[in-house]
């Protein structure tokens, strides 16, 4: 069997790599000639398995737009998806967690999924299904807080 730096003419840059390229390369074959995977017949009941949903409609229309202020444009504050600095005046939307994005970035973001994309703050979904399993989690951390203390 060759390589993956064989296969693709090329040197690793570290020796530890070569031996973690060299280990994908033989799983990803192993799997494909030996293994009948029928994933599609897999199903995923808990959400631990899935990605969360969108956050709530209702919840992205009513976040409340803000106006940087003179202090925070001075501070350098950036918005955490595009990395540009706020300006003094400019209205941006602020999450339940308090950060703040500028609303073209945020907006798309809520529209793929429920949390903050810097402190992963978890707003309300429209799917019961996934707020009933949040809930859940929460109850047995809660068991689980109580057995252990």
């Amino acid at each position: 069997m060759a390589s993956y730096f064989d296969e693709h003419n090329c040197e690793p840059t570290v020796a530890e790599e070569q031996y973690r390229q060299n280990a994908l390369l033989e799983l990803a074959r192993s799997l494909l000639s030996g293994m009948d995977l029928d994933l599609g017949a897999m199903e995923f009941a808990d959400w631990d398995q899935r990605l969360p949903p969108p956050a709530s409609k209702k919840v992205v229309e009513h976040l409340p737009k803000v106006t940087v202020t003179a202090k925070q444009a001075d501070a350098a504050l950036k918005c955490p998806v595009c990395l540009l600095e706020f300006e003094e005046g400019e209205t941006v939307r602020q999450l339940p967690c308090e950060h703040l994005f500028h609303s073209a970035c945020i907006l798309p973001w809520l529209g793929k999924t429920n949390s903050c994309p810097l402190c992963r703050d978890e707003l309300p979904t429209d799917s019961p299904e996934y707020e009933e399993y949040k809930q859940d989690k929460v109850i047995r951390h809660d068991g689980n807080r109580g057995s252990t203390g």
